[in-house]
């Protein structure tokens, strides 16, 4: 057997505040983790997730002694997974309101990440925050809070529903997502986002839509590099139907990870 596919993955972040509620011990630890349903998604027989903790420079490791470059010399392939909102700062804003500050911190780490995979040619998937965050990396621009900005907009997120706040999505034809699902139109996927892209980035193609508000749901850049993002969350899809009529994720993480072999067996 060939050796398996190294997929790196950005970690989420728990910063710790003051006081903390009803928590304690490592919770008054800055935490880098990764969620489970994420992993699970991308293993299997022949790929391994590893997750790509952050190097600050506060921290022990100096950025001198480790890069995120080397991660991605090492690597095969990236998933941003979904998290905290980005800091309106990353794409020249201010908060509107203070919960929307997002985490800069992370944003930092992850542009960093992309830049570094992106200058190896390795391929990279964006998931919810990370569809939001490669936009970002390209210039786009985002919506701080959809309810408020575009009013007439679907319910994009309802906390109490979770991963099963749902609606539907239309693929834009002609694109490589479309072709991925030939038999299809437009499914449904889950809703787990307040903030949405705005303004588009550089390069980039729409390849799905919200349906009926036409909030951008699928991205994919044109440039030299292979870069796909998405607003919903298909780790959660993969492990049950929360949905009779959800999007089966497989074909998108196929084609994920054979761009990743084909850019493997380059060299």
């Amino acid at each position: 057997m060939s050796a398996p596919l190294l997929i790196g993955l950005s970690a989420r972040i728990h910063h710790p505040t003051r006081p903390i509620p009803d928590l304690g011990g490592v919770f008054t630890k800055t935490l880098h983790y990764l969620e489970q349903s994420m992993a699970h998604w991308l293993m299997s027989r022949d790929v391994l997730a590893l997750m790509i903790p952050p190097i600050e420079s506060e921290g022990r490791l100096l950025r001198a002694d480790m890069s995120l470059r080397a991660y991605a010399e090492a690597l095969d392939g990236l998933v941003l997974q979904g998290g905290n909102d980005l800091a309106p700062q990353s794409y020249g804003e201010q908060p509107l309101q203070p919960q929307w500050s997002g985490d800069p911190v992370r944003d930092k780490y992850e542009l960093e990440l992309v830049d570094a995979f992106i200058g190896q040619g390795k391929p990279i998937i964006g998931v919810c925050r990370g569809f939001q965050l490669l936009n970002v990396y390209l210039g786009g621009t985002l919506y701080q809070d959809i309810a408020t900005q575009l009013p007439q907009a679907l319910a994009h997120r309802d906390l109490d529903k979770y991963e099963h706040q749902f609606h539907g999505m239309r693929l834009q034809p002609g694109t490589r997502l479309a072709a991925l699902y030939p038999q299809l139109s437009g499914a449904a996927v889950n809703s787990i986002h307040h903030q949405g892209i705005k303004d588009l980035g550089r390069g980039l193609v729409v390849e799905a839509r919200s349906d009926p508000d036409g909030l951008i749901e699928a991205i994919r850049w044109s440039g030299p590099s292979w870069l796909f993002g998405m607003q919903w969350h298909p780790e959660f899809m993969a492990q049950k139907t929360l949905h009779e009529a959800q999007l089966d994720g497989r074909p998108i993480l196929q084609d994920f990870l054979a761009a990743v072999r084909e850019r493997k067996a380059r060299g």
